[in-house]
């Protein structure tokens, strides 16, 4: 019989008293990952909402330029609470670092424009754990309306994902951001395209929490034939949204934003849907 050698005991005692014991720790972390993972899944659509709302330690700033331009240009921002605001100002700078900015036509692009671009963006997924939009990796931004080669028509705005790009009318941009209880609102509609396209694609928990709620928005309106005669009678919600179900969600996000408590009151049903499928847990809504 061959003894062993002090390099194999060496050998044999390292993987008894090191390796497998890691092994099996590392076996018992990916296990307890994927539970919780599940168990936050299941939460998600039990209740509607994450288990848990994002948050962050490390934050990032804006500049103090960008900040005033936050602070002065973006109601929403200021009737946050000090720590929520400070969450929305590090996802405000994330969106800035992460997407590029491109002036088309020779316009110059501001810190006026990234931030209060990023700022609806942010406002829009603020109560989503998943918040970055994979489908969007650049914003063009025009002076004005454009015309486009592929449909031979002026435009103001469009998500193209294909090119994982938002393009924007700066001027229609600013029109509708500066007048806040029209129901009109260039920035909220194309982010609200973004929003459900990237959730169409995802199947991360605010994907599921937007589907599922969108899902339970055309049920609801299927089933009662009432509501959707009054929908178009009642003419709060322009033509436009009866275009396709991406048109009907924008149109419904831009009402739902800029005149929460008529919405809430004239359709009660479809303002829970759109609250519980952005989280929306903020003052005002």
């Amino acid at each position: 019989m061959v003894s062993k050698t002090e390099q194999e005991i060496f050998e044999m005692e390292l993987i008894s008293n090191y390796i497998v014991p890691i092994g099996i720790v590392l076996i018992g972390v990916f296990i307890l990952y994927r539970l919780i993972k599940i168990f936050q899944y299941s939460y998600a659509s039990i209740y509607k909402k994450p288990l848990f709302a994002q948050r962050y330690f490390m934050l990032n700033n804006l500049s103090r330029a960008q900040y005033e331009i936050l602070k002065n240009e973006h109601s929403f921002f200021r009737n946050l609470s000090r720590k929520d605001q400070l969450q929305f100002e590090h996802r405000v700078s994330k969106f800035i670092q992460t997407n590029t900015f491109v002036g088309k036509q020779d316009l110059v692009v501001t810190d006026e424009m990234k931030v209060t671009i990023a700022a609806t963006a942010t406002m829009l997924s603020f109560g989503f754990k998943k918040y970055q939009l994979d489908i969007v990796e650049t914003v063009m931004i025009y002076p004005n309306a454009y015309y486009s080669q592929i449909n031979k028509k002026f435009h103001k705005g469009e998500v193209n994902p294909r090119l994982k790009a938002i393009v924007f009318s700066w001027e229609d941009f600013k029109h509708g951001h500066n007048i806040e209880d029209d129901n009109l609102n260039l920035g909220i509609h194309e982010f609200g395209h973004a929003i459900h396209l990237n959730a169409s694609k995802n199947n991360d928990i605010s994907s599921l929490i937007f589907n599922q709620g969108f899902n339970r928005l055309t049920t609801y309106l299927q089933n009662h034939e009432a509501v959707r005669q009054d929908l178009i009678a009642s003419k709060y919600f322009r033509a436009y949204a009866y275009t396709n179900q991406y048109e009907f969600f924008a149109v419904l996000l831009e009402n739902f934003i800029e005149t929460p408590s008529e919405f809430k009151s004239q359709f009660p049903e479809l303002y829970k849907c759109m609250k519980q499928m952005l989280n929306f847990k903020f003052s005002g809504y």
